[in-house]
């Protein structure tokens, strides 16, 4: 299987392997030049937060969050 590098410096993923990896557009990846001038590219996970808000608000029930000690003091808005 072969690509092409465009003059924009862009390489395509063959349909077959975007579809076999389930890589969709906007997937992060991580490139790494190797000592025989192969390119290894790695898709990255998923950051380890991801779905936090939806697992948030799924809660049975509402939470409050408490005061931390080491909180800054709220300070007045400047109006123009």
């Amino acid at each position: 299987m072969t690509t092409v590098l465009s003059q924009k410096g862009q390489v395509v993923l063959p349909a077959s392997v975007r579809e076999a990896l389930g890589l969709e557009p906007g997937d992060d990846f991580e490139i790494t030049l190797e000592d025989d001038h192969s390119i290894v590219l790695r898709q990255i996970s998923t950051p380890p937060n991801s779905g936090l808000v939806d697992h948030l608000l799924s809660a049975p029930s509402d939470f409050e969050v408490p005061a931390r000690k080491q909180d800054l003091p709220r300070l007045p808005l400047i109006e123009d």
